[in-house]
């Protein structure tokens, strides 16, 4: 497997969408509604409330982040 490009948390999506069964817009709506604010803080609770690894969760939060209106 190729691993992603650097910089790009897009180029993780399908892993993401294949390995946790649900669609990436739904992990960002998840991360949306989240109180929390902070990069890290968010990454931690993908990983310990949704089972997500570091990389996919890094990924994911740093792509909601950096879209945000």
């Amino acid at each position: 497997m190729t691993a992603p490009a650097k910089g790009n948390p897009a180029s993780y999506f399908p892993a993401i969408e294949k390995k946790y069964g649900r669609p990436v817009q739904e992990w960002i709506d998840l991360i949306g509604s989240s109180p929390l604010t902070k990069h890290m803080e968010l990454v931690g609770w993908l990983k310990t409330e949704h089972g997500l690894g570091h990389g996919h969760a890094n990924a994911l939060v740093a792509h909601t982040l950096a879209n945000r209106a």
